[in-house]
């Protein structure tokens, strides 16, 4: 049997070796193959529902792309760079199967509105995976906060100590970026989740085809109203591209603050065995390589984002070559997110723990305190910003005494100003600094054993 061309008999020569190579995008995206034969069949049963193929045609045509499947998953189906792309390589495998009738899968649809197609089932997919994968991350997360609703761990801003926080209230913070991430996600699927299907090579088709029936058989929520829009738009990869990209900077934020506490000079966490690597000449050390990682692998998404970005910028209506590249982009931004997600949500489970000795002495080694002296004096009725200027003198006389606040004697304060009383040592005490912030969203113990039940509401009524 002939094998049928790509494109029309309007050519007499064939490509040259080298160009065939460059022009052919089979090599990547084959990872399509299986949305690209649950489209076809799509396709197959609206063309024998609407009478452009009779229904024995529109049978043959979803057992042959059945079969075509099965073929793959069983690693008998691999074709190469003389397919160009994936589906044409599913179209010449069916005309081998079952003959002329395989030719007349393509009718009423162009290879433009097919990947365009391939492309949103994939994704909507995979940003199912990673939804899933983030509520995983955020469980561990919860998990390791309930445990440590009590365990203090020093706040910073601009990297110096500012004041004691739950270590529970610190990882909550990374819950909410999760959620966010995970809205987010949602939002795209939405926009992800419109049938190009039927727009054809940018206007339409003249056959009576029924795009929302196709639609419907792909559980897509509806069809692109605009065939030029339809078969053009990559408005949702760029914007997976930019959810991902957010959750990069929350897990490289993470990674960060991980790699800083394992350090020696902050020891607030001990890296375990499983989650870490030695260096080759420095037998001593144990290397956070799982953060590092992550760490720098927020770069590639970010250049992902900004590589689709720049690919779309320029593009006329309708279809170009150009968008060829959006599908490499596309796969590795989902590869390397989801490892990175995995990575970390193993590291947080079961690669490190924390050292609440070191955090206890790290709580207690500061003036972390100081804004609760000045609050002390404001409840007392010394106007605030008087409290402050006040607090920043006995901080500085305390520095160059070589103190901290809770070394000062009653006299002292009470030199300092007459309001203070015995009780400002129970007030600068860090469990006290921490349960005293109560207000909606602090720190305070109440309100993250708050935080902690909402969390977990949250969790057990969103899907």
């Amino acid at each position: 049997m002939t094998q049928p061309k790509t494109w029309s008999d309007r050519f007499e020569g064939s490509l040259h070796p080298a160009i065939a190579r460059f022009n052919a995008s089979i090599g990547f995206d084959i990872e399509l193959i299986e949305y690209d034969i649950a489209g076809s069949i799509a396709h197959a049963k609206m063309l024998a529902r609407t009478g452009i193929i009779s229904a024995e045609e529109g049978e043959q045509l979803v057992t042959g792309l059945t079969q075509i499947l099965c073929e793959y998953q069983e690693g008998n189906f691999n074709p190469g760079v003389d397919a160009e792309d994936v589906h044409f390589a599913v179209e010449r495998r069916l005309t081998e199967l079952i003959g002329d009738t395989g030719k007349k899968l393509h009718t009423a649809r162009s290879r433009n509105d097919q990947v365009g197609t391939d492309i949103r089932l994939y994704l909507r997919d995979k940003i199912d995976d990673i939804r899933e994968q983030l509520r995983e991350f955020q469980t561990v997360l919860l998990d390791l906060a309930a445990d440590n609703v009590e365990t203090l761990i020093p706040g910073y801003t601009h990297l110096q100590r500012a004041q004691p926080v739950s270590l529970a209230h610190h990882l909550l913070a990374y819950f909410q970026m999760a959620q966010r991430d995970w809205e987010r996600l949602g939002q795209v699927r939405e926009r992800t989740n419109i049938s190009p299907l039927g727009c054809g090579a940018l206007a339409g088709t003249t056959f009576p085809i029924d795009r929302h029936y196709s639609a419907q058989q792909l559980d897509f929520n509806s069809a692109y109203a605009n065939s030029l829009d339809g078969v053009s738009d990559r408005d949702f990869a760029i914007e997976f591209a930019s959810a991902a990209s957010l959750i990069m900077v929350h897990l490289s934020r993470l990674s960060e603050e991980t790699i800083l506490w394992a350090s020696q000079e902050f020891s607030f966490v001990s890296l375990k065995d499983s989650c870490a690597t030695g260096s080759s000449i420095m037998p001593q050390k144990k290397n956070p390589d799982v953060s590092e990682l992550v760490r720098g692998k927020s770069g590639r998404v970010f250049g992902h984002l900004q590589g689709l970005l720049v690919l779309m910028k320029g593009l006329p209506l309708a279809y170009n070559k150009d968008l060829q590249e959006d599908k490499e982009a596309i796969f590795d931004t989902v590869k390397t997110v989801r490892v990175c997600i995995e990575a970390m949500t193993i590291l947080l489970r079961e690669g490190m723990e924390f050292r609440r000795d070191r955090l206890n002495e790290a709580v207690n080694e500061d003036f972390s305190n100081a804004t609760d002296v000045a609050d002390y004096l404001a409840a007392r009725g010394v106007p605030f910003r008087e409290a402050y200027n006040l607090v920043g003198k006995v901080v500085k006389t305390s520095l160059a005494a070589g103190k901290l606040l809770k070394d000062l004697s009653l006299q002292e304060w009470q030199e300092i100003h007459p309001a203070f009383a015995e009780d400002i040592y129970d007030a600068i005490a860090p469990r006290q600094v921490v349960a005293a912030r109560n207000s909606y969203g602090g720190t305070g113990f109440e309100q993250v054993r708050n935080a902690i039940a909402e969390a977990k509401t949250l969790l057990q009524t969103l899907e």
